[in-house]
C-alpha cells in the first residue's frame, strides 16, 4: 500500500519541480518558447489605454467638409480631443469600438455621410507587473526574453520571488517560471511577445 502511494505521488512531485510549468489546452501540451500559433490564438483585440497614440482618419465626406487626419495621444482622463465635437471617451474601447463612438458623434449631427478609421500607433506593447522596480506596460521594439524584460523594467525588488514567475501569453495560456533555473541554464528563457504579461510575485516568508 505505502509503494503504492509513493508511486502515485511521483508524477505530481516531478510536475511541482519542474521550472517551467506547462499548461494543456483541449488536450495539448503547450511549449513556453512557441510563439502562440492558430492551434491555440484567441482573436485578442488589445483595448486602448491612457498614454496610446491613435491616428483618426476621416473620409467619405462632402467636398465642403475637410477633416485632416488627427494623431491624438489618449489623456490622463482616458479621452482624446476631435474637431468640433470635442471630448471623445477612448480608454477601454478597441479601436473599432472607438471608430463606432466617433461616428455617431458626427452623423447626422454635423454630416450625414461619414466612415471613421482609428489606428493604434502603439499597439506593440507588453506588461511586467508586480515586485519590479518599475512596473508597468512597455514598448515592443524586437525580440526580448522573460529575463531581459524583467530588467527593462528595473530588476527584481527585494522582496520579489525569482521562482514565482507568471508569464501569461495574449491568448490566455499561462506558464509558471522559476529565473534561478533560466539564469542558470537549466531551464529556456522564453521569449516575450507583444500583448503578453509577466507577473513577478512576492517571497513566501
Amino acid at each position: 500500500m505505502l509503494r503504492s502511494g509513493l508511486l502515485l505521488a511521483l508524477p505530481a512531485l516531478a510536475l511541482a519541480l519542474t521550472g517551467c510549468s506547462l499548461f494543456y489546452s483541449n488536450g495539448k501540451k503547450l511549449d513556453v518558447m512557441a510563439p502562440p500559433g492558430p492551434e491555440t490564438t484567441k482573436t485578442v483585440v488589445p483595448r486602448l489605454q491612457v498614454g496610446d497614440v491613435v491616428v483618426v482618419t476621416f473620409s467619405g465626406l462632402p467636398d465642403q467638409q475637410d477633416y485632416t487626419p488627427q494623431e491624438k495621444p489618449i489623456k490622463e482622463d482616458g479621452s482624446i480631443s476631435l474637431p468640433d465635437v470635442g471630448r471623445v471617451d477612448a480608454a477601454g474601447k478597441t479601436p473599432g469600438q472607438l471608430e463606432d463612438a466617433i461616428h455617431d458623434l458626427y452623423v447626422p449631427k454635423i454630416v450625414k455621410h461619414l466612415n471613421v478609421t482609428v489606428k493604434n500607433t502603439t499597439s506593440y506593447v507588453y506588461y511586467v507587473r508586480g515586485e519590479v522596480k518599475a512596473p508597468g506596460r512597455l514598448i515592443y521594439t524586437g525580440p526580448i526574453t522573460v529575463s531581459q524584460a524583467i530588467t527593462s523594467a528595473g530588476d527584481f525588488t527585494e522582496i520579489a520571488s525569482r521562482s514565482g514567475i507568471w508569464l501569461t501569453r495574449a491568448n490566455g495560456d499561462r506558464f509558471k517560471l522559476n529565473l534561478n533555473r533560466i539564469l542558470n541554464g537549466e531551464d529556456p528563457d522564453p521569449p516575450v511577445y507583444p500583448g503578453d504579461q509577466i507577473q513577478v510575485n512576492k517571497q513566501l516568508f
